[in-house]
């Protein structure tokens, strides 16, 4: 073999080299990586999905329940006081347009429940009746064997679908009105204009002053399966969603929305062969009104993000595919400060039962 040939099969030989090192580069690249161990019930399945979102409503169970068993959860700053659930948040002058019911006599829980309108939505709008009752002195949702000896009729005054219109009002008259009419009772319906004015009012205070926050989570080199995104989040207290492909963090207390989400490509999650789902990106995120301050959300959106970008091999970025640096959003730590004192101040303090009827 002449000296050209053997010069030419040793570079042949390092190409083809080349060429499979790199193809084994790429396929390595291209095959999402793959949780530690395989996710198991345990891990994953013992808490019970998210319950469905729900809108708070006046009698309506609040959203992000999770269940009495979780994995550790990073809990709220021990300095300050836990928030809790209100076991029933009722009808507030301040968000609702309430319309009294006298009757001549006592009404019966049953009756009261028998003449219920068939739907406890006026439009886009929760609408509710409650009683007050005869031997506890408290309004609550007609229940039966209990007497009331008076009624009221309510329906919100705004939520993100927007402010209480004519057309809304004029419906809750028309039910209010059924229910008067069912259980022997005469309502009295505040005016029209001005409730709908104080219904623009507040809507146009809630667009001002809602928040929610997203960070992107992106992947750097190998692509991530379901698998192993969701044993580091279940690592940082995550459980799993309602919706393939979500995950929430539970709120320090039973019955309070979760304080972030994350969410991952739905379609990765219901695939055939999740394993071998890609994903390269993933999305963190805050609902600002619908979580108590003293859960410090941001705080915990900020470490969140940085543990699993760190754990990941991924960066944290804004919408636009921007790096996320500390000082800006040292910026935005300081604007909800703010905001959480706006809202205190006018009484929507942020995880409040008002907050979370007004914000949903």
């Amino acid at each position: 073999m002449s000296t050209l040939q053997l010069s030419l099969a040793i570079v042949g030989g390092i190409v083809l080299a080349l060429v499979i090192a790199y193809n084994a580069w790429t396929s390595r690249r291209n095959t999402p990586r793959q949780p530690e161990v395989e996710l198991n019930d345990t891990e994953l399945m013992s808490i019970r999905p998210e319950l469905d979102r729900q809108e708070p409503g006046f009698d309506a169970p609040l959203e992000g329940a999770e269940g009495d068993i979780r994995p550790d959860v990073v809990l709220a700053d021990p300095a300050f006081p836990v928030p809790q659930p209100e076991k029933r948040p009722g009808m507030d002058p301040l968000i609702d347009v309430i319309a009294p019911i006298a009757l001549e006599g006592l009404a019966s829980g049953d009756a009261a429940l028998a003449a219920m309108p068939a739907t406890r939505r006026v439009g886009s709008k929760p609408f509710a009746i409650e009683g007050l009752n005869e031997a506890t002195q408290h309004w609550e949702t007609p229940l039966p064997g209990q007497r009331y000896t008076q009624f009221q009729a309510g329906v919100q005054l705004a939520n993100r679908t927007g402010a209480l219109n004519d057309i809304e009002y004029s419906e809750f008259v028309v039910k209010a009105q059924a229910f008067a009419d069912a259980v022997g009772g005469t309502p009295e319906f505040p005016e029209m204009r001005e409730e709908v004015a104080r219904g623009r009012e507040l809507d146009q205070f809630a667009s001002d002053h809602d928040a929610q926050l997203s960070f992107t989570l992106r992947a750097v080199n190998a692509a991530w399966s379901p698998g192993y995104v969701q044993q580091h989040a279940a690592r940082l207290g995550f459980v799993p969603g309602a919706i393939p492909g979500r995950m929430v963090l539970p709120a320090a207390s039973s019955g309070l929305p979760p304080v972030l989400g994350l969410a991952f490509d739905t379609q990765a999650a219901l695939a055939e062969d999740p394993d071998q789902s890609a994903i390269r990106e993933v999305s963190l995120s805050l609902d600002v009104p619908l979580v108590h301050r003293s859960e410090r959300p941001f705080v915990r959106l900020r470490e969140t993000a940085a543990a699993l970008a760190e754990a990941m091999d991924g960066v944290v970025t804004d919408d636009n595919g921007r790096l996320l640096q500390p000082e800006p959003m040292d910026g935005i730590g300081a604007d909800l400060e703010k905001l959480y004192d706006t809202l205190d101040s006018r009484e929507l303090s942020a995880g409040s039962a008002l907050a979370r009827r007004l914000f949903s």
